[in-house]
């Protein structure tokens, strides 16, 4: 793996690997530090309370945040498989209204003379779920309840409890050493104390889904899954918090973490590269697996890059299943835009989102612009290189920096002024 595959994955917006980064290794540790340190101005005993339930609530919860939606999904997937469907084929293929070119119909017609046996195949797996359309929607939806809600659950009602349960029994177990075996007993993470606040209200009633909502949640990209979980997270947490006041403290926390881990990011990116165009003269909106690709470099020098003739969907599903071995299909088939079976074809369970191809195909014509016009094409591309790699890891910092400092800053300044205190409001005596 290259420095550019490395700064090319972080700098996605749209997957978790920026997440994971900043989530594991910056904003975690940084957490913990200022928990500690504003619990340290009342008293040490709350300080080293504050630190150990903040290390197991940002760790447990990122481990299960960061890997729950994926392994979910995951062991979702073998239960479709079972079933006979390919639980990776797009729903939005059954859905006429938004391509007639990409629907089930249209595809098996475009592919059905091709004699690969993968292409056969996946005609096949889409004639299954054209077949069966309403049990293949059950089975999706299904599968985005599970990856999305098992996760909320475990991080946000059934963790936190737990939480509190193992700092009242080790406060209860400090203050009467002579009745710890009772007071273990009492406090036991089984005991009805950890999970006062989970009741049953009623029973579960079938609900029934439209096409078009299952065709929505299924192409969501995890990244999007993630997000949604945090919303239910931040509800569980509110919701299991001791008092009204940790209620409040939790909600500006949970509320500011998820405007600064998937919005505000998105828009660093794209203000640092509209001002390294504005100051260098240089397009970085290509990936820098992309501007690190010697053959691409020469491709433009010898003016020989090959790109769809047009916007249409036509066109480009033209060039994407005429031209697969061309730069721009290659470099659309690694970032994950389309994809293509071990025969070379391409792959007719998928669906390709054609405005997203329209913008990358823009973003290949106006470097190439940019770059015959400069004086040195390989220089340029160096120089794109290195600005984007340092725009990647600027918007890492500086989001990194928003979510590590100011938030917990702000969170406790919030609390300040709320309760009078800069301790956790739930530790308080």
């Amino acid at each position: 793996m290259t420095i550019s595959t490395i700064i090319s994955a972080i700098g996605n917006n749209s997957t978790p690997y920026p997440l994971i980064v900043r989530d594991c290794f910056i904003e975690a540790p940084s957490k913990i530090l200022i928990a500690r340190k504003e619990n340290l101005k009342e008293s040490k005993e709350l300080a080293d309370d504050a630190t150990r339930e903040r290390f197991i609530d940002e760790y447990v919860t990122s481990a299960i945040w960061l890997g729950g939606i994926p392994a979910t999904e995951k062991l979702a997937d073998k239960l479709i498989a079972k079933k006979g469907y390919f639980p990776e084929a797009s729903l939005k293929l059954l859905n006429k209204t938004k391509s007639s070119m990409q629907s089930v119909e249209a595809n098996i017609e475009r592919f059905k003379n091709i004699e690969a046996k993968d292409v056969q195949n996946a005609l096949a797996d889409l004639a299954k779920i054209k077949n069966n359309k309403a049990a293949y929607e059950k089975l999706l939806t299904m599968k985005f309840f599970a990856a999305t809600a098992i996760p909320t659950i475990i991080m946000g009602f059934i963790l936190p409890p737990l939480n509190f349960a193992l700092t009242k029994k080790l406060r209860s177990k400090k203050a009467n050493q002579a009745s710890a075996k009772e007071n273990v007993k009492t406090m036991s993470f089984t005991s009805s104390e950890a999970f006062k606040n989970f009741k049953v209200k009623s029973t579960p009633k079938d609900i029934t889904f439209t096409g078009s909502f299952t065709s929505t949640i299924a192409n969501l990209r995890t990244v999007d899954k993630m997000a949604i979980s945090d919303g239910g997270l931040t509800i569980g947490r509110v919701s299991t918090s001791r008092n009204k006041e940790e209620g409040y403290m939790n909600a500006f926390r949970m509320i500011g973490s998820m405007i600064l881990n998937f919005v505000t990011p998105v828009y660093i990116a794209k203000g640092l590269d509209k001002l390294a165009n504005k100051l260098f003269k240089i397009n970085v909106n290509l990936d820098p697996v992309i501007l690190d690709n010697k053959e691409f470099i020469k491709t433009i020098k010898e003016g020989n890059l090959e790109l769809p003739k047009s916007n249409s969907e036509k066109d480009i599903l033209d060039f994407l299943d005429e031209k697969p071995k061309s730069l721009f299909s290659k470099f659309a088939q690694k970032l994950k835009k389309v994809s293509y079976l071990d025969s070379g074809y391409r792959d007719p369970r998928k669906y390709v989102n054609i405005e997203s191809m329209v913008k990358f195909k823009k973003e290949f014509e106006n470097f190439v612009k940019a770059a015959v016009n400069s004086t040195d094409i390989e220089q340029f591309a160096k120089k794109a290189k290195y600005v984007k790699g340092i725009n990647i890891l600027a918007n890492i910092g500086i989001s990194s920096f928003l979510l590590a400092y100011c938030l917990p800053k702000a969170q406790y300044g919030f609390n300040k002024l709320v309760t009078g205190s800069y301790s956790d409001p739930g530790l308080r005596k």
